[in-house]
């Protein structure tokens, strides 16, 4: 007998949301419950939305990388700056890597992603390039498969969880 695979949380138009590249903010916590968060430099899904990976500047992150180490829990908020369209992703185990020369293309497409997106609320390129700036060796990856996700779309739906489908996208 084969085990079912695990239900699919993430629509295949949230898959192409967070893969095109839109703000993300990480977030943990102690074991005191005490939170971390921080906004991510990078992310990149997979093409059914089972693995999702977040990329952190380990200078601004440290509390929020200990935490993660510690226990393992991530949230993950991806929101569309210009439509506020939020979808959130949580996990109970998360794997820490330092970033590669190979994470360089993922790194640099979302940086350009990220700009388009802030542009289209005022923001010129040189404010998200500030504000997304990492050098390679400072950079750690946090890839992880979600357990659950939620709609954090502002309006009525807000919080609701994401109904689990099967099959692929």
């Amino acid at each position: 007998m084969t085990a079912e695979p695990a239900p699919l949380l993430l629509s295949p138009e949230h898959i192409a949301m967070i893969d095109k590249g839109v703000s993300a903010i990480v977030a943990s916590r102690n074991a005191a419950l005490r939170p971390s968060l921080m906004r991510a430099v990078g992310s990149s899904i997979s093409a059914d939305g089972a693995e999702i990976t977040v990329y952190l500047a380990r200078t601004q992150s440290r509390q929020l990388l200990q935490d993660l180490a510690a226990t393992g829990h991530v949230a993950v908020v991806f929101s569309e700056p210009l439509s506020n369209r939020t979808v959130q992703v949580k996990a109970k185990a998360v794997r820490l890597r330092a970033a590669e020369e190979s994470d360089l293309p993922l790194l640099r497409s979302y940086l350009t992603s990220m700009e388009y997106e802030v542009a289209c609320v005022g923001f010129d390129a040189v404010f998200v390039r500030a504000m997304l700036a990492c050098e390679l060796g400072d950079a750690v990856a946090v890839s992880f498969r979600p357990d659950e996700a939620y709609d954090q779309t502002p309006g009525p739906r807000a919080g609701s969880a994401l109904p689990a489908r099967s099959g692929a996208p």
